[in-house]
């Protein structure tokens, strides 16, 4: 007799357990302002677990360079996430950064030949242009699978969390100091709304496009 251990489960099988996941799964609804109660676009806020976070097959992401700007301004990535920096221009770049949570420099370069970079440490990482000296980028790297980026209303969302305790932390390129940092505990179908604060140092340049 066949043993049929290693038969796979059917597809409506599996699609009703991920829904099943999908239903249980907790979300956080943030609103992030400035000191003066001003909301902030370009704000990365993410939800530290107490507990490890689980490993996620990271995709690349993509920061380009397109009218002498990086696109997005502002990446936020997991740790161990290759980035890829595609030059759209029709001049050449040089983009480099000194950020100690990852120095790199990608030499004279157009088109999409440039080799991805891997930013495997948490933290901010400016980007530059030596061509172009008004050129600035931000990637940020967290050290979770869970995180997002506020949109112009300066509202985001962090969806399919496993019930539990977390910390929720937020980040902006023109902070003059840390951002709030809250404790929150999620039941397995809840959805939270939060609000976090950050103090800029003076309205943020544009430098950039999102």
């Amino acid at each position: 007799m066949k043993s049929h251990s290693n038969r796979r489960a059917p597809p409506l099988f599996v699609a009703a357990m991920l829904a099943s996941f999908a239903a249980r799964a907790a979300s956080v609804e943030i609103t992030v302002t400035d000191s003066h109660g001003a909301r902030i676009a370009d704000a990365v806020v993410w939800a530290m677990p107490k507990a490890a976070a689980p490993q996620r097959p990271r995709r690349e992401a993509s920061v380009e360079q397109r009218d002498q700007r990086f696109s997005p301004l502002v990446t936020v990535v997991q740790t161990g996430t290759k980035v890829r920096f595609p030059n759209r221009d029709p001049v050449r770049h040089q983009v480099y950064s000194f950020s100690a949570a990852k120095p790199f420099e990608i030499k004279l370069y157009a088109g999409t030949s440039a080799p991805p970079i891997l930013f495997d440490r948490p933290g901010e990482v400016v980007l530059g242009c030596n061509i172009h000296d008004d050129m600035l980028g931000y990637i940020y790297v967290v050290d979770t699978p869970w995180f997002a980026k506020t949109a112009a209303d300066g509202a985001t969302r962090i969806a399919d969390l496993p019930g539990g305790d977390y910390e929720l932390k937020v980040w902006h390129y023109a902070q003059s100091m840390p951002g709030e940092a809250r404790a929150i505990r999620l039941r397995a179908d809840e959805t939270l709304a939060a609000a976090l604060n950050v103090s800029l140092k003076a309205q943020p340049s544009r430098a950039g496009t999102r």
